[in-house]
């Protein structure tokens, strides 16, 4: 049975009401490759009567499962490395000096996927020894997907994955090889808080954080739930926060609550009427 256009339509609010993201008609193929299988879970004869039954009356586990299906999971360790590089150069040194020695530091990931964009984080953070330190640190990871979550909060990794983007030095120090698999360690998994939270409507009771990274996360809805969104975030952070979008990605259009960082792309700030930590990034030994 095919898709009924009005079923697709239908499909379409569903997943903007529900999630914030945007499905163009021109995504059936995406639509029917990724439904199929919860289609097929369900206990659906084809693809079209999922569709139709999402456009009628549908379970709240049916559209649950659809949301996760049709939420984009790509990620790898230290993706666009860029930001780590600026992490580590220049906004963790400005930061901590910005901040008393016995102050909490707190960062948050936005659509985290299976968690390696929080496990970076929480590698380089024990790298430059911050995590030994007295300092609290914390990291808070959320995604919509209570699946891959489930993933994230085991820590473990295939040879593929910890091979696309980890050296073989940050394998050895911060995994532990079980079979054909690595499991990160507990040091560093005990620093991530991993919570289900939906963007459009759970960010106010994350609390306030330090750097905010929300990458690639943006370019999947319109402008007027992108300005939501970068509202929401601007409410968790104080006056000299970080935000970290995507390189490609831009506050500007959506927001004029943040404006970019002087120094590298898709780092913004609060406007000037709030004092950066950030000062221009110095050239390395």
């Amino acid at each position: 049975m095919t898709i009924r256009d009005s079923s697709f339509h239908a499909l379409i609010q569903l997943l903007k009401q529900k999630s914030g993201l945007v499905i163009t008609a021109d995504k059936m193929y995406l639509v029917e490759s990724r439904l199929r299988p919860v289609a097929e879970m369900l206990g659906f004869s084809d693809i079209g009567s999922f569709i139709d039954h999402l456009a009628l009356a549908p379970s709240e586990r049916a559209v649950q499962l659809t949301v996760e299906a049709m939420a984009t999971h790509e990620t790898s360790f230290f993706r666009d490395g860029a930001p780590f590089d600026r992490l580590r150069d220049d906004l963790l040194p400005n930061l901590l000096r910005a901040r008393p020695a016995t102050s909490p530091l707190r960062f948050l990931c936005a659509a985290c996927s299976s968690g390696q964009e929080p496990l970076s984080l929480a590698m380089l953070l024990d790298e430059q020894g911050i995590l030994a330190g007295t300092r609290p640190v914390s990291i808070v990871a959320f995604d919509i997907s209570e699946q891959i979550l489930e993933r994230a909060r085991t820590g473990v990794y295939s040879d593929f994955q910890v091979n696309r983007g980890l050296s073989p030095e940050r394998i050895a120090r911060h995994f532990t090889k079980a079979g054909d698999t690595y499991r990160a360690q507990a040091k560093l998994m005990s620093r991530i808080d991993y919570r289900k939270v939906n963007i459009l409507t759970g960010l106010p009771a994350l609390g306030m954080f330090d750097i905010i990274f929300c990458r690639n996360v943006l370019i999947y809805f319109d402008d007027a739930t992108k300005a939501q969104i970068l509202t929401s975030l601007a409410r968790l952070l104080p006056p000299d926060g970080v935000l970290i979008l995507g390189s490609s990605e831009t506050a500007l259009k959506e927001s004029a609550l943040f404006v970019p960082e002087r120094v590298g792309r898709g780092i913004f700030v609060k406007p000037p009427s709030a004092t950066p930590i950030i000062r221009p990034l110095q050239a390395r030994a």
